[in-house]
């Protein structure tokens, strides 16, 4: 069985980890945490590295624990940031850490011979003492250690306040603490948290004697040198209500060729045989994308579930001309109600008699009524993927998809009938 070490190494995760680590692993399992601030109400693509990180971890053998940080996110982490991040109350904090928790479970076991652990270090550093904190912790670092962190270091010049200054102490402490009541020997994270991991091996090896381990994953950008995980639309969530599982979908559909190998690697569970065979396949004829559309799908079933990831492939299909409109169920409509312009009406009114002129001016596929007769006589319009000409035609239950929806287009646009 491979360690974890071997495994992320083969697939590019590492971008340093501490002397003896290898070795380590090769004895035996071990217990890693990874930490997630709850900075916000739901995680996006670019927290997915340290999430395989666990996962590998828990995969090889090891226990994971998810670090959820209720006590840390009122503080802030410096690092890698140009200015201070506002402080959370705390009942946004709890809020934002129940949410997170839901969409690890994605990723991790919990259950099992060797579950997954989650933990809030609000629990522990809440009710914690300033003295006690200042003379059991403080004590172990000076001025010039932490000034010569970069995450320290990189804001002196724009100013940092005594509060993230002190984050590096608070998170050591946490390292410490999982030490002392997990036996964790091993914290992962983004490689801007060395200075922050290192701290806390330090403080591990002043109180305890012991060695711990610290290993950092790679800050990704795309092979066009833009940050990985933004769109146009700004972050890519893994809430569906933030980022729609279409938009999910796309965002990896849409992966540049040079980069797709890598994201084959790196977020999924596939072997590197079989990433090796599916992007050979890819090359043989590119402008098919068979390599993103099966990064597209593990990601989109794993994060929103199969039957999702099946509407949403089905939708996609139907928007781009390559799917059976009248053979597509209510998934498939409600996906493409959320990505395409929608006019809804009541039962009522559609059995009253909507002409199919008033349907395309309600679904501004046509800027008046003269605008969508003109275009119905040049067969400029569809219903239901078929063109008409028909400029008198009125809508009626046998034009209904799925018993409630109608699809009329010069693009693409719904009518739904409730």
């Amino acid at each position: 069985m491979s360690t974890l070490y071997d495994e992320l190494s083969s697939r590019g995760f590492i971008q340093d980890s501490t002397p003896g680590l290898a070795d380590r692993l090769a004895e035996g399992p071990i217990t890693g945490y990874v930490g997630f601030d709850p900075t916000a109400d739901s995680l996006h693509v670019g927290n997915l590295v340290p999430i395989m990180g666990l996962a590998w971890l828990q995969r090889t053998g090891g226990t994971p624990i998810v670090l959820v940080g209720g006590g840390t996110g009122l503080v802030g982490d410096p690092s890698g940031k140009r200015e201070e991040r506002p402080v959370l109350p705390a009942e946004q904090a709890q809020r934002n850490a129940a949410a997170i928790r839901k969409q690890l479970l994605h990723f991790l076991d919990f259950e099992g011979s060797r579950p997954a652990r989650m933990v809030d270090n609000a629990d522990w550093l809440a009710d914690m003492r300033l003295l006690d904190f200042l003379r059991d912790t403080g004590k172990h670092f000076t001025l010039n250690y932490m000034m010569q962190k970069e995450s320290v270091r990189s804001r002196m010049e724009a100013g940092i306040s005594f509060t993230e200054f002190s984050y590096m102490l608070v998170q050591a402490y946490d390292f410490l603490h999982l030490f002392r009541t997990e036996r964790c020997e091993l914290q992962m994270g983004g490689s801007d948290q060395w200075g922050n991991i290192t701290a806390g091996m330090e403080l591990i090896g002043r109180e305890e004697r012991a060695k711990a381990h610290g290993l950092v994953l790679p800050l990704l950008t795309t092979a066009s040198g833009t940050k990985f995980g933004k769109s146009e639309r700004g972050n890519i969530w893994l809430d569906p209500a933030k980022t729609s599982p279409y938009q999910f979908y796309q965002f990896w559909l849409n992966t540049d060729d040079r980069d797709v190998e890598r994201f084959l690697k790196f977020f999924t569970f596939r072997s590197l045989d079989a990433i090796a065979q599916l992007v050979d396949e890819h090359e043989t004829d590119r402008s098919q994308r068979v390599a993103q559309r099966e990064l597209a799908r593990d990601l989109t079933a794993r994060v929103h579930g199969d039957a999702t990831a099946g509407g949403v492939i089905e939708a996609s299909r139907i928007l781009f001309g390559g799917g059976d409109i009248r053979a597509a169920d209510q998934d498939v409509f409600h996906v493409l109600a959320g990505e395409v312009p929608v006019a809804r009406t009541t039962r009522e009114e559609f059995a009253a008699g909507i002409s199919l002129v008033d349907a395309l001016t309600r679904t501004s596929l046509a800027s008046s009524k003269g605008d969508a007769r003109r275009g119905l006589q040049g067969k400029g319009f569809a219903v239901n993927a078929e063109k008409t000409d028909e400029v008198n035609r009125v809508l009626d239950e046998s034009d209904l998809l799925a018993g409630r929806w109608v699809r009329s287009e010069e693009h693409t646009s719904e009518l739904q009938s409730h």
